[in-house]
């Protein structure tokens, strides 16, 4: 049996190693500064309660990606409630040389599209620029091999009219 401070030490280890999945996620589902620290503090919290119950049944980038894929989505769910966000290729091209200010205008307008997708569909497009394999993103997500697909057809289709809108301003 582990002692609590070796507990803590392995906790520190895991988050220090994977902390850029962390970032992604709250980078991908918060909406400003404040937002994404509130995030990630909530997912490190939702890691450390679960952090002991973890069976190596999966692999530790997949547990970590579920656990913080889930928190996001469901702050951001309570945020609405309260209330009442590699696809270059469809990054529209104002020329053939990418200058500085054309590729920050191509990244505003895919960020923009990204946001405008449901929370399920951020994640998928979160995991395949991670470049995640079709089945580690249905062990992650819990979503079928062919509903995904269905679904990343589905997401291309969406961001080329999303970025086309933010492109044009329609």
């Amino acid at each position: 049996m582990l002692t609590s401070t070796a507990i803590q030490n392995d906790f520190l280890q895991l988050l220090n190693q994977n902390q850029g999945i962390i970032r992604k996620v709250c980078h991908l589902y918060g909406r400003n500064e404040a937002d994404k620290d509130d995030l990630y503090q909530e997912i490190v919290i939702q890691v450390w309660k679960s952090f002991q119950s973890f069976r190596g049944e999966s692999k530790l980038s997949t547990w970590l990606y579920r656990i913080a894929l889930n928190t996001a989505i469901s702050d951001m769910r309570k945020q609405n409630r309260r209330e009442s966000l590699s696809f270059p290729e469809f990054i529209p091209r104002e020329d053939a040389d990418d200058t500085d200010r054309t590729r920050e205008e191509q990244l505003r307008q895919l960020y923009g599209a990204i946001q405008r997708l449901s929370e399920v569909e951020k994640a998928i497009v979160m995991l395949y620029l991670e470049d995640k394999s079709y089945d580690e993103m249905e062990e992650i997500l819990g979503i079928s091999n062919g509903n995904l697909r269905v679904k990343m057809n589905r997401i291309k289709d969406k961001l080329k009219t999303f970025t086309r809108e933010e492109a044009y301003g329609t």
